[in-house]
């Protein structure tokens, strides 16, 4: 038991001064309560005022790191000099964090280019085409291309039977173009009759057509009547177009041979109910700067008709329909009627078939 009383006590000093130890190491440099510093010591600092930086964890005293060597630390800096290197260090920085100033290799591009004044690049003359096909067959191409293409149709929109009280009739109304989109020739025809009395006014009208916009056409000609009234023929000058809302209008101005000026506007609207049933409404207004006792017209607003038709279209180039029509005379001209003993007013129930091709 003696023999082994020196080997006790080395181990119970050991494990003393193992606590001491420990903290030595965990506390980085940190002397301990009491203990001698082998160092002189530095006098205190004062706390920093709120327009100094505050100093890095480099320059804190009696700090170690892991990340840093102690005895290799470079001496604190100056406040002013601190500040200016990190100002230096934020420049060229972007809001990511990355010196973009440094990034070799990389160009500005876009919006990121400063402002100027730099014109922009010239537009390519050359055709594209050319680098791979022959030039001359590619600009017979570009030729026949830049021609306007012409088309044509026929539109028969009213000929159908009226029944009238005590007398029925029949009208029709349509209209042929040839052409291209800007430039076009047309045919407009209208007319109204009863059966047994032949053809009571009728009329034609040859046009030439400018397109103005997308949507209308300046149109100018001659228009030719014939019926049961004296023969007269106009200067016409007139439109015909789109409206919004896909409204079909027209208008027009007559100046017949004989000094007489007549105008008319008209439209129609088809409203799609089903895939193949179509409902059309339509109006049409008719007036006379002056009274034309031969033709039974007053001064001013002759007559207004409206009608609706609903039709169903076997194909969109053909469709039967029935409908109502009512026409009203007006002005002097109603008091024209009723001196020759006519209706001023008519309603009619129709049927008939509207094509085109």
């Amino acid at each position: 038991m003696i023999r082994h009383l020196p080997m006790i006590v080395s181990m119970t000093a050991f494990m003393a001064t193992t606590p001491a130890i420990a903290q030595d190491h965990s506390m980085h440099g940190m002397q301990t309560p009491g203990a001698q510093s082998s160092q002189p010591e530095k006098p205190k600092q004062d706390a920093p005022q709120a327009d100094q930086p505050v100093p890095a964890r480099d320059d804190m005293p009696g700090m170690d790191h892991f990340s840093h060597d102690t005895a290799a630390s470079p001496a604190p800096q100056s406040a002013d000099t601190r500040t200016m290197e990190d100002m230096s260090d934020m420049e060229g920085m972007d809001h990511s964090g990355h010196n973009m100033s440094g990034a070799s290799g990389m160009q500005m591009v876009g919006t990121a280019l400063p402002v100027g004044n730099t014109p922009p690049p010239p537009a390519p003359t050359d055709h594209y085409a050319d680098r791979d096909f022959p030039a001359a067959e590619m600009a017979q191409a570009r030729s026949a291309m830049m021609k306007e293409p012409t088309f044509s149709q026929l539109l028969l929109n009213i000929f159908e039977y009226q029944a009238n009280k005590g007398h029925d009739g029949y009208r029709w109304e349509g209209e042929g173009w040839y052409g291209g989109d800007i430039n076009r020739l047309w045919i407009k025809s209208e007319g109204e009759g009863e059966f047994g009395r032949g053809i009571d006014t009728a009329e034609v009208q040859a046009l030439y057509s400018h397109a103005i916009d997308p949507y209308f056409n300046l149109q100018g000609g001659v228009r030719q009547d014939f019926g049961r009234g004296p023969d007269r023929t106009y200067a016409t000058i007139g439109f015909e177009g789109l409206a919004p809302g896909y409204f079909e209008v027209e208008g027009a101005l007559f100046l017949s041979t004989k000094g007489d000026l007549l105008g008319r506007v008209e439209g129609y609207y088809d409203q799609r109910i089903t895939q193949r049933l179509v409902f059309q409404p339509s109006v049409e207004l008719n007036f006379s700067a002056q009274n034309v006792p031969e033709n039974d017209i007053g001064s001013g607003l002759v007559n207004f008709e409206l009608g609706g038709r609903l039709r169903y279209e076997i194909s969109r180039q053909f469709a039967p329909y029935v409908g109502i029509s009512y026409l009203q005379k007006t002005g002097g001209t109603a008091r024209l009627a009723r001196l020759a003993g006519e209706d001023v007013h008519a309603t009619s129930f129709v049927t008939g078939v509207r094509f085109w091709f």
